[in-house]
């Protein structure tokens, strides 16, 4: 990739940090929901943190914890930690799957906090099924995020995106999806940012799914974007749209 088409946070030389390998034990997955967790020093004082779906392919495609570690060299974001969760079984477990999203609640960040010191409650991100799993997980399951982003969210409705059809989970994803749309409300209403790119097939059902959580009371807004379905896009992306969340709920 030239470097025309780098984001500006690359010239930023990044905070030096660390990683420490994490792993927990998901209720009724029968698995562990293993990850990362990059911290920016050694400290072992509270720090806010983000999750993030897909945490390693996020960090080695779009350089997530680079963007951290330059936003925190750059004073933009204070100092926190990024915890990177291998997806394991993927297109089970981000489908609108039940089980996941307990896990999730009840082991994976509980377990995040036994291992690092967490201030607040985390920030939860993801990208396409990912960014999904997330928002199931914060309407199961309130107060468990104080802010989400999600890219080019995979909100499936047959209107739109007939052609996932073929997808084995689609039905699950339709029915899941259909429920949030037709909610009047919910308890626990945080900041959405979502981004999506202008020419994604995942542009139209996005742009219904932040009409209706701004209808619920959620803060949520929706950029387009100029680029695609993948992680170059979504690492372009992170700036402003990320930095301007964070630095709003992590004031």
């Amino acid at each position: 990739m030239t470097r025309e088409f780098e984001p500006a946070w690359f010239d930023v030389a990044p905070v030096e940090g660390r990683f420490q390998d994490f792993a927990v034990r998901g209720q009724g997955l029968g698995a562990h929901v293993r990850g990362r967790i990059w911290s920016p020093d050694d400290s072992c004082d509270p720090m806010p943190l983000l999750v993030a779906h897909d945490g390693p392919e996020y960090d080695e495609f779009a350089q997530l914890t680079r963007y951290s570690g330059a936003m925190i060299a750059a004073g933009t974001l204070p100092p926190h930690r990024v915890a990177l969760l291998a997806p394991g079984a993927r297109d089970e477990w981000y489908s609108a799957s039940a089980l996941y999203s307990r896990a999730l609640y009840l082991d994976v960040v509980p377990g995040l906090r036994q291992a690092v010191a967490v201030q607040g409650a985390p920030v939860g991100m993801g990208a396409s099924l990912g960014a999904l799993a997330m928002l199931v997980t914060q309407r199961r399951a309130p107060g468990t995020f104080c802010a989400l982003f999600l890219q080019s969210g995979s909100f499936f409705m047959p209107r739109f995106d007939s052609q996932e059809s073929s997808f084995p989970r689609y039905a699950r994803i339709v029915r899941v999806v259909r429920r949030i749309l037709r909610a009047r409300e919910h308890p626990d209403p945080v900041p959405i940012q979502l981004t999506c790119g202008t020419a994604e097939e995942n542009v139209f059902n996005n742009r219904v799914m932040a009409r209706a959580l701004a209808a619920q009371g959620y803060e949520a807004r929706l950029d387009e974007v100029p680029g695609m379905h993948n992680c170059a896009g979504w690492r372009d992306a992170l700036d402003p749209h990320l930095t301007r969340l964070l630095a709003r709920i992590w004031a």
